[in-house]
């Protein structure tokens, strides 16, 4: 059992608390050492003695990642579109505010401005970018006089666009193809810049497919559901990084404790396995353990040779592995689906 060793250039951990992310690892979450004044009042209080997490976009991530820092006593809060979710969260004990990327309530920073870390997963908009870079001054004006200590951008390994199918790291120059991409790459300049401006520590996750407890190649299987038009692109790939939801909370965890300026993390498996591969291993896991047959759909089998080589890369985790010290719960799709299907009711 892997627990990670804070680094003794936070100055803000004290006696680290055992958090359970599943029956395999344990990850410190920690208190702060000292008091930090509140900002609005120039005193400490009870929650100005926590550390305070502040989430733009509480999304699959964000949201997974949230529950595991109030559980350790963090100060949670952060932002979501609708009022549905904000009251879903309320009854969590973590209140949000809502934001629209379209048009952001600028106000937002005079709340964010106090917390001791910001997560930003919001994905950038068409003809927009990053909503909340549009007017980065401000930004930096408010955040300068705040209390941030940490600073971290969700991005994708998009932004490297197509390698053939080759290995690529952190040393890769991007090549994003996707307009989306593209916007990805320049938040992710911009947020650095802004880290830097803000002389806090500052990283960018790039992030492979996305997975895990209710987002996952069973939960499609299960419930029958159409692809998107990207997900049909993406099933005839040779090569899709991807990475379980807790693995991203343990690099996330592991990048707070190490202390950094600018750095740039691959966040994925060890097997960039085809889309294929893991729909079909998905389905074996449905079969056996519930002893039904399901439908099987047309994409599990679609033609490779329709397929182009947009895109294709194999993404490394090494420097995730050597500077962060993340040892993956979930080093491959397989293990990750096996832990899902063992911890799901009878859907049938």
């Amino acid at each position: 059992m892997e627990v990670f060793q804070l680094s003794p250039e936070i100055p803000f951990r004290f006696n680290p608390i055992r958090l359970k992310f599943s029956n395999r690892s344990r990850i410190n979450f920690c208190r702060p050492l000292s008091a930090t004044s509140d900002s609005r009042s120039g005193t400490p209080d009870s929650e100005s003695r926590k550390n305070r997490m502040f989430i733009l976009g509480m999304g699959f991530v964000g949201g997974f990642f949230a529950e595991k820092l109030k559980e350790a006593d963090w100060v949670v809060s952060g932002t979501c579109r609708s009022d549905s979710k904000k009251k879903e969260w309320e009854k969590k004990g973590i209140d949000l505010h809502l934001f629209s990327a379209d048009s952001p309530e600028w106000s937002l920073l005079e709340s964010v401005k106090d917390y001791t870390h910001l997560l930003v997963s919001i994905p950038p908009l068409a003809d927009i970018g990053d909503p909340m870079l549009r007017n980065v001054e401000l930004v930096r004006d408010k955040l300068s006089s705040g209390n941030l200590q940490w600073l971290c951008y969700l991005s994708s390994t998009s932004v490297y666009g197509d390698y053939g199918g080759a290995w690529v790291s952190e040393d890769h120059p991007p090549n994003p193809k996707t307009q989306t991409a593209k916007l990805r790459l320049a938040a992710e300049g911009g947020w650095l810049s802004l880290g830097l401006d803000l002389g806090v520590s500052t990283q960018v996750l790039r992030l492979g497919g996305i997975y895990g407890p209710g987002r996952s190649a069973i939960d499609t299987l299960l419930k029958r559901e159409h692809l998107s038009e990207s997900q049909l692109r993406r099933a005839s790939r040779r090569f899709t990084s991807r990475v379980h939801v807790e693995d991203i909370c343990q690099a996330l965890q592991a990048s707070i404790e190490k202390s950094s300026s600018r750095e740039i993390y691959n966040i994925v498996d060890d097997d960039p396995a085809p889309r294929e591969e893991v729909f079909q291993y998905a389905l074996e896991l449905v079969e056996k353990r519930w002893k039904r047959k399901i439908e099987t759909k047309p994409f599990l089998y679609e033609s490779r040779e329709e397929s182009s080589l947009r895109g294709e890369k194999r993404v490394s985790n090494q420097h995730m592995k050597n500077k962060l010290g993340v040892k993956l719960l979930y080093p491959s799709y397989k293990s990750g689906l096996q832990s899902i299907v063992e911890k799901m009711d009878n859907p049938f």
